[in-house]
């Protein structure tokens, strides 16, 4: 029986924020400043990977002369403007938060995004103090599918990474949820990816964040029985 569930880490990016749709509209405006007409063909290449990972992924698929730098640098600048203007929350997102915190449990987000996107969409839509603990993707060497990003949150929370539970929503994310001893609850947005897929990856598969209070009290009620019982 697994132990109980003492934080939660959210990705941003088509978990808490509907923003998976916009990623092909920022790309596309990305390549076509480098002749490049894109309609989003590649986007499970990309869906949940560092900045790095996607920009390297583009320079080569379509040989561009840019720098990985560069183009790292325009993609943020181009998503800055997205999150701070047009991507949303999903419905049940800022509800599914206040749930977790009247129950006590210390949240975080740790996203592939660059904290100059990420910080004006949650301050925006009103979520940003309901985090204890905000971790971007330029805050850290190696982004997803490694483990960094969620165990430099789960140090920032104080919390050992076996006690966190990480919300994702694509294959590279589980993977460095994994990588990082956590136990991983995906979300696939079956617009994008075929959830089957996910069914060998992660630890639980669910259907939306409205899910996730209810995942969380039937495993911390079954640990704390395990306890009773020892």
């Amino acid at each position: 029986m697994p132990s109980r569930f003492y934080a939660v880490i959210f990705d941003l990016d088509g978990v808490l924020a509907d923003s998976e749709p916009w990623w092909n509209q920022i790309d596309a405006k990305l390549l076509a400043e480098y002749g490049v007409s894109y309609r989003g063909e590649y986007h499970r290449n990309v869906l949940g990977v560092s900045y790095r990972l996607a920009v390297e992924f583009y320079k080569n698929a379509f040989h561009i002369s840019a720098s990985v730098e560069e183009l790292m640098r325009r993609r943020g600048e181009i998503a800055t403007d997205f999150f701070a203007n047009r991507v949303s929350l999903f419905p049940s997102a800022k509800m599914t938060l206040e749930q977790l915190r009247e129950m006590k449990l210390p949240l975080a987000v740790a996203t592939s995004s660059v904290g100059a996107s990420a910080r004006p969409l949650l301050d925006r839509t009103g979520i940003r103090s309901l985090f204890s603990v905000l971790i971007t993707g330029d805050e850290v060497q190696q982004g997803k599918p490694h483990p960094d990003i969620y165990l430099r949150a789960a140090k920032k929370l104080g919390i050992s990474p076996e006690a966190c539970l990480v919300i994702e929503d694509s294959l590279a994310g589980i993977a460095a949820g994994k990588a990082a001893k956590m136990r991983v609850a995906a979300i696939p947005d079956t617009r994008f990816v075929d959830p089957r897929e996910y069914e060998m990856k992660a630890d639980y598969v669910i259907g939306s964040l409205s899910e996730i209070p209810v995942l969380i009290r039937r495993v911390n009620a079954g640990a704390s029985e395990e306890q009773a019982l020892r």
